[in-house]
């Protein structure tokens, strides 16, 4: 339980079922017996709250070893917080929020939310920031992602209303993040705790894995903010001009392919990259692309357009670099019918939330339109691929060819592991593609 990570442990003694005939399970504490969950997360938030940071820094080794840098891909996108704001970096306080008024059922509703968010500030001891992390979510019965790094922290959960609003209210009084988040840069959408399939909360070297070093390019030197209504505005205009041929301006899209092939904004350059740590690359190989015009940056919820937009900076080509805060989310939230059609890719287990009718993609096999993912049906694949039910039913499951034969010839692995590797259709894509001023940059209104 989560409450035993910071109450003594001689205070504690393992949790035993009741005696016989009984079938709740009853904690001792205090010379106390509390057979309510909620009894005993009230005694140890109320009792033991300066037991937290001691213990936190105990566990805090093994909370990061237990979420592995390489466990799958990293949360994306999340809301803004004040960049660029330097000062010294407070205590962490590791306290857990009094539960005591929240049924248990209440508490770990399916009915719920999944949260994103990101604050980029000074940590001093991520190990400690990441430890409480753990055990907060534990706490609250959340699961997701969570990546600390000591730029900051970076966050995507999911659980019932009841354990969001308090995962919220907890992270605004922790005094590491006071005047830095608030409420707005936790952006929401219908989901839960079985959005995800665990908990998993660690230390990185960055928040968003771009892959250049936080301190050669620092959060600190983004674009320009733009709000949803600004970037509204801009984006307008730069389709008008677009359409006439007239455009000095590139609305870039700083997400991988398979976001984007879902769901864009109109008239955007989507580079055709597998991880936003290609990026960097894209930028080096496609320099002259940016020289002198006005850059329009947008991801899902602004974290990669934080670090993207300073890289794209410290190249000096551009006459103006904006970014749109928040991201793609809180531009939906504001106009759900505006210029970005299709879906919007989430990284958990619903892979995309929509906030219009458009679909913008294709059925992989028949070219019907489609734009809901599933994994390669293949085992030793773990590609996204887009098949329509038509086409599912008649066994075309798999993201290409070689992975279709392999699904036939493969059913199962002794180990009964899959392995990770590189298909046709992975290994046909250019890593880093070079772009071309072309026709198609000036017909970009017109999409």
């Amino acid at each position: 339980q989560a409450f035993s990570l910071f109450v003594k442990a001689k205070e504690v003694p393992a949790a035993g079922r009741c005696p016989a005939g009984g079938v709740g399970v009853q904690w001792r504490c205090c010379r106390q017996a509390f057979e309510e969950l909620s009894g005993i997360h009230r005694h140890v938030a109320l009792q033991h709250a300066g037991d937290i940071g001691q213990q936190a820094e105990l566990t805090a080794k093994q909370a990061a070893a237990e979420a592995s840098p390489s466990s799958g891909p990293a949360p994306a996108g999340n809301a803004d917080g004040l960049n660029g704001h330097s000062r010294s970096s407070p205590e962490i306080f590791c306290t857990l929020p009094d539960t005591s008024h929240v049924s248990y059922d209440d508490l770990t509703s399916k009915v719920g939310e999944v949260l994103l968010y990101y604050c980029y500030c000074e940590v001093k001891d991520p190990e400690k920031l990441c430890a409480w992390q753990k055990a907060l979510c534990q706490h609250l019965h959340l699961t997701g992602k969570v990546r600390v790094a000591s730029e900051g922290i970076n966050g995507t959960v999911g659980g019932s209303k009841v354990a969001t609003n308090l995962y919220v209210e907890v992270m605004l009084s922790q005094p590491l993040f006071k005047d830095i988040l608030c409420q707005e840069d936790f952006k929401s959408s219908a989901g839960g705790a079985h959005c995800f399939p665990d908990l998993r909360v660690g230390v990185f070297k960055e928040i968003v894995p771009m892959g250049i070093d936080p301190k050669i390019v620092s959060y600190k030197e983004t674009g320009t903010h733009l709000s949803p209504q600004e970037f509204h505005r801009e984006v307008e205009q730069y389709l008008s001009q677009a359409s006439q041929g007239q455009s000095d301006t590139i609305l870039l899209d700083c997400r991988n392919f398979y976001e984007s092939k879902i769901g864009h904004f109109q008239g955007c350059l989507a580079p055709d990259i597998r991880k936003f740590s290609y990026f960097p690359n894209y930028v080096d190989e496609n320099l002259e692309l940016f020289k002198d015009k006005r850059v329009l940056m947008y991801c899902t919820g602004g974290i990669r357009c934080e670090r993207g937009s300073a890289y794209l900076r410290s190249k000096a080509v551009c006459r103006e670099i904006y970014q749109l805060k928040g991201g793609i989310h809180k531009y939906l939230e504001e106009f759900p019918d505006g210029f970005y059609r299709g879906k919007l890719f989430v990284f958990d287990d619903r892979y995309a939330i929509c906030s219009n009718e458009d679909i913008v993609s294709a059925c992989r096999y028949c070219g019907t339109l489609w734009d809901q993912y599933k994994l390669c049906s293949s085992q030793h694949c773990r590609q996204l691929v887009l098949t329509c039910p038509s086409c599912r039913s008649k066994g075309l499951t798999a993201c290409c060819p070689v992975c279709q034969e392999k699904e036939l010839k493969v059913t199962s692995r002794a180990s009964g592991q899959t392995l990770k590797e590189e298909c046709e259709c992975t290994r046909k894509r250019p890593r880093v593609p070079i772009e071309h001023v072309s026709q198609r940059m000036l017909d970009a209104g017109k999409d």
